[in-house]
């Protein structure tokens, strides 16, 4: 039987989604609670791999299992066994075949920041401070930019090893939030290593006039990673949702 679950988790502390020899990781806690569960030593696989210090909301997840627990209560059985910055928030059967990262057709992330010459320690774990005044109406007009079918190479991490840099996004929004932050709020069938961190970057840059409206253009057509802006901090950022219709 194979089993989907959605996972909430607070990433401060761990190296990221994947396990990793040099740190704990969101992966490794749940292959842990399934193997005391269930007696199991299966590998979680998940939609896409959160950095150290990432977020999510609705990360998903899929497991194959032999075990006689009903697909639905995995999720408050796990719970038990898990931290309390892990949470998996719903489970239920999927068909054999069904992969969390390869069925995976769309990915929802939140990049949020805050202006604020000083650190607001009630907002920092979650959002990335910037010591300037940020301008919604322009970080907006600029995210729209990314919106289509483009070449993001410039929105990627150096060194970085794919075969094509080519990525549609299909909304992409900055708005006002609660206590003064800004939310980038961004929708795409797949997104490169850093890009949304890259991307909020960029919109940072824009709105302190450091980058222009052409410079993202010429960014979008392939551009060299200068272009773009510099990669925010991971606290910002938050897996909201991945769809798989």
């Amino acid at each position: 039987m194979k089993i989907k679950i959605t996972v909430s988790y607070d990433g401060t502390d761990y190296c990221g989604w994947q396990i990793q020899p040099n740190g704990v990781s969101v992966q490794q806690k749940l292959q842990e609670a399934v193997l005391a569960l269930t007696g199991e030593n299966v590998c979680v696989t998940g939609s896409g791999r959160t950095d150290a210090g990432v977020h999510a909301l609705g990360q998903v997840a899929s497991f194959p299992t032999a075990s006689s627990v009903p697909p639905e209560r995995f999720a408050p059985a796990l719970n038990t066994l898990l931290p309390r910055d892990v949470r998996v928030l719903s489970s239920e059967a999927a068909p054999e075949d069904f992969n969390a990262r390869f069925c995976a057709k769309k990915k929802t992330y939140l990049y949020r920041m805050y202006s604020s010459a000083t650190v607001l320690p009630l907002l920092d774990r979650y959002a990335a401070q910037v010591e300037r005044p940020l301008d919604v109406a322009v970080m907006d007009a600029a995210a729209r930019m990314f919106e289509g079918t483009h070449d993001f190479a410039a929105f990627m991490a150096t060194g970085s090893a794919v075969e094509t840099t080519v990525r549609t996004v299909y909304s992409a929004r900055c708005t006002g939030g609660e206590e003064g932050t800004v939310c980038f709020r961004i929708t795409g069938n797949g997104f490169l290593y850093n890009m949304v961190r890259i991307m909020a970057g960029t919109l940072v840059g824009v709105a302190e006039g450091k980058i222009s409206s052409a410079d993202v253009a010429r960014a979008l057509s392939g551009g060299p990673r200068t272009l773009a802006g510099k990669t925010m901090p991971p606290r910002g950022l938050t897996l909201l949702s991945v769809d798989y219709d």
